[in-house]
C-alpha cells in the first residue's frame, strides 16, 4: 500500500507522470523565499541559466550577484553577506561548488556558522554526456563531514522547491543537492516536508526490508516496491531527504520493524546516505544492509538511462538487493 500522507496515486506508475529537473525546484523556491524576505540574495558563478538562478535574477535583479567564474570568491562574498544579515544562496555545478571552493565554504561559512546556502547543481552521473569531470559523486561526503552543515537531497522538483524555501529560514549553513536531468515529479504540494524529518512513501504489511533513499532514485525505489509487492515481498520506502541531521528516530524504527535495509543514492557508497545510516545503526541496532550507490568509480559520458544501468542504480537493481536480503532472512 502507498503511505496515505504522501498522497500518491496510481499515476505515479504510469507514463503520464510529469518530469522536471530538481534544479527547477531551486528556481521556484528561491523566488518564493525572495518574495517572503528581502534579505534573500542569490549569487552565480557564470551559470545562472543552468542552475536556474536566472529565475531569481528576473524577479529580483537588484538582489542577484554575478561573480563570474570564481567559485572561491563567490563563497567568501556570500559568507560576508551572511555575516551582515543577508540570506545568500550560492549556485554552481556541484563539481565546482563545493568541489572547487570547499576550503572557502569550510573556513568562511561553516566555521563561522553563518547561513550561506550552498546549492550544488548537476550532481550525480545523471549529468550524462558531460562526463566524469562534471559528474560530482563525492559532494555529500564532503559536506556531511563538515560541522554546522545541514545536507539536503530533494527527491523531485516539487520537493526541491520546498527544500529551498525551508533552508532559507533555518539560520544555519546548508548544502542542497540538485540534478540536471528531467526526472519524475512524484510528490505533491501536500506531501510532507520538514528539514530533518524522513517520511514513508510506501509502507508494506509487515515489511521484510526497508528501502531508504534520497534524490530522484526514490522513484525507482517505488517502482521496485510495486514489483516486489506483486511478488509477495513486502517492503517500506522511506524518503530521507535530509542526510544531516539524520532522522534517527524514523530510521531506527524502520530497522527494528524490517530487520534489513537497502539504501539508495546517486553518490559514492562511501560517505553518503548509506554510510550515515550504517554509522548510526552500528551503535544502536545493527541490521543487514545493502547499498545501491556508486561503488568507488568515477563517472563517464553516456545517456542518463545508460549510466543508471551501468552503475547498478535501476529499479531492478534495487529490487534484486531487496530479494537478496529477504532470501537471507528466510
Amino acid at each position: 500500500m502507498i503511505y496515505e500522507n504522501a498522497k500518491l496515486s496510481d499515476q505515479v506508475f504510469t507514463d503520464g507522470i510529469g518530469k522536471a529537473p530538481t534544479r527547477d525546484g531551486f528556481g521556484k523556491g528561491s523566488v518564493e523565499a525572495g518574495k517572503k524576505d528581502d534579505r534573500v540574495v542569490v549569487l552565480s558563478a557564470d551559470l545562472a541559466e543552468s542552475t536556474r538562478a536566472e529565475w531569481f535574477k528576473k524577479e529580483f535583479p537588484e538582489r542577484f550577484i554575478e561573480v563570474g567564474v570564481a567559485e572561491q570568491n563567490m563563497a567568501t562574498v556570500a559568507a560576508g553577506l551572511a555575516n551582515y544579515g543577508k540570506i545568500p544562496f550560492i549556485t554552481s555545478y556541484a563539481a565546482f561548488s563545493p568541489g572547487r571552493n570547499y576550503e572557502q565554504i569550510r573556513t568562511t561559512t561553516a566555521l563561522n556558522d553563518v547561513p550561506v546556502k550552498v546549492c550544488g547543481m548537476h550532481a550525480g552521473i545523471s549529468v550524462g554526456p558531460d562526463g566524469a569531470t562534471h559528474q560530482m559523486l563525492e559532494d555529500i561526503a564532503l559536506m556531511r563531514a563538515m560541522p554546522n552543515m545541514t545536507v539536503i537531497v530533494p527527491a523531485d522538483a516539487e520537493e526541491g522547491r520546498k527544500a529551498t524555501y525551508a533552508a532559507a529560514f533555518t539560520g544555519k549553513p546548508a548544502y542542497l543537492r540538485f540534478a540536471r536531468d528531467k526526472t519524475a515529479v512524484f510528490t505533491t504540494p501536500d506531501t510532507p516536508f520538514e528539514i530533518g524529518k524522513a517520511y514513508y512513501l510506501w509502507k508494506g504489511e509487515k515489511p521484510k526490508v526497508a528501502i531508504i533513499g534520497c534524490g530522484h532514485l526514490l522513484y525507482d525505489a517505488l517502482l521496485a516496491a510495486k514489483t516486489l509487492q506483486e511478488a509477495g515481498i513486502q517492503v517500506s520506502v522511506i524518503n530521507s531527504h535530509t542526510i544531516k541531521p539524520l532522522d534517527t528516530g524514523t530510521i531506527l524504527a524502520a530497522a527494528k520493524e524490517a530487520g534489513a535495509i537497502v539504501t539508495v543514492e546517486e553518490h559514492q557508497a562511501a560517505g553518503g546516505l548509506g554510510s550515515a545510516i550504517a554509522e548510526f545503526l552500528s551503535e544502536t541496532h545493527p541490521v543487514l544492509m545493502r547499498f545501491i550507490a556508486i561503488k568507488d568509480r568515477f563517472g563517464q559520458s553516456g545517456e542518463p538511462s545508460e549510466l543508471m544501468k551501468e552503475y547498478g542504480l535501476t529499479a531492478e537493481d534495487i529490487a534484486q538487493a531487496v530479494r537478496d536480503l529477504a532470501n537471507h532472512e528466510a
